[in-house]
């Protein structure tokens, strides 16, 4: 019998999404050609944003200037949008992800398979982090892989050669996700470790604030390269200490270092922290002034992170970390991001190379 798909969100990245998944169900046999996509219903110039989707096949708030497939159909209730899906793509910023399974609980298929793209993490009760999979996992009780990459929504809508990752520790379901996902200009690969994948996607926004600190302040690509590549370490040791088991090889997939380096030069938060310095206004109105009505995950990951972090006692071991949630709260000036990493941990070993 044909899967059922369900997109689950649709921003800018849900209706990129959306446009290389319909493609796959239209051509592939073992995909119903009826793809649903739940949308968050908003007026736009008088008239319903699904009724504009469902009319033109066109997201013209998120996506404008893209065509989506005809079979992707743009649903309001999203309990009417998943209730048959036999794979859930979940798309939405991770702050709605729990109101949204609670309202799906017991109303979707007991077999349904889940598919995280959401980068960011949640706070867990008594102090540390939740994985937005194991939320899906524990709330919706099903099995729930996840998708990141360097795969800024734009260019995957214009077709632009990417690479992205899938983490998915059932084997059995791994052929029929990448199917879905894969096309001739945006290319998976699929590994085992899925909370390492998960957790690159979160904590990469935290260094990509960084980044936008230092082009805010004019430092220069050097003073940049150095953020990435202690932000890059900082991610490796938060995943060692948290998450252990996870392969360092996984850091080295589209999901670690190539996502880190496109978002440090492309993405909303690297943008958003470069005018948080320029123009003095809060982040908050920033995300309200630039983003068109996106969320901004970075500043909520690095407060989420820092709460673990604090309770555990660990903030010196995350200078990089620590300092870019302290300047998005105000706690220090954005001048003071280099003072806080010139000692880092990382310059302080003294290391003896072995010849490969």
């Amino acid at each position: 019998m044909s899967k059922k798909v369900c997109i689950v969100g649709s921003g800018n990245w849900g209706s990129a999404i959306a446009k290389i998944v319909g493609n796959n169900a239209a051509r592939l046999p073992n995909f119903d050609n009826r793809v649903t996509m739940y949308v968050y219903e908003e007026m736009i110039n008088g008239k319903k944003l699904t009724e504009i989707i469902n009319e033109t096949h066109e997201n013209v708030k998120y996506l404008p200037g893209h065509k989506l497939p005809e079979n992707v159909v743009a649903v309001p209730d999203v309990v009417e949008a998943a209730k048959d899906a036999d794979i859930l793509i979940f798309v939405v910023p991770h702050q709605f992800i729990r109101p949204l399974c609670s309202t799906l609980l017991g109303r979707i298929k007991p077999t349904a398979l889940g598919l995280s793209l959401i980068k960011g993490f949640d706070k867990a009760e008594g102090g540390g982090i939740d994985l937005i999979s194991h939320i899906i996992n524990r709330h919706l009780k099903i099995h729930c892989a996840v998708l990141m990459g360097a795969n800024l929504a734009g260019e995957v809508a214009d077709e632009q050669f990417c690479e992205t990752t899938i983490g998915c520790r059932d084997k059995r379901f791994a052929g029929m996700l990448r199917d879905i996902i894969q096309t001739d200009y945006f290319r998976v690969v699929v590994v085992e470790d899925e909370d390492a994948v998960e957790v690159c996607g979160a904590l990469k926004n935290i260094v990509a604030c960084g980044a936008g600190f230092v082009d805010g302040l004019g430092l220069g690509d050097n003073t940049k390269a150095a953020v990435i590549r202690l932000g890059l370490m900082e991610m490796i040791k938060f995943v060692d200490v948290f998450y252990p088991g996870s392969k360092l090889s996984t850091f080295f997939e589209s999901c670690g270092v190539a996502d880190l380096i496109t978002t440090c030069y492309g993405g909303r938060n690297r943008r958003v922290s470069e005018a948080f310095v320029k123009t003095g206004k809060s982040i908050k109105a920033l995300e309200d002034e630039l983003l068109n009505g996106q969320k901004l995950q970075g500043p909520y990951t690095a407060e989420e992170v820092n709460f673990m972090l604090k309770n555990k006692s660990m903030e010196e071991r995350f200078p990089l970390f620590t300092a870019i949630h302290r300047i998005c709260t105000g706690e220090l000036k954005p001048q003071d991001l280099i003072g806080c990493i010139r000692t880092h941990p990382e310059h302080m070993k003294f290391k003896l190379q072995s010849k490969i």
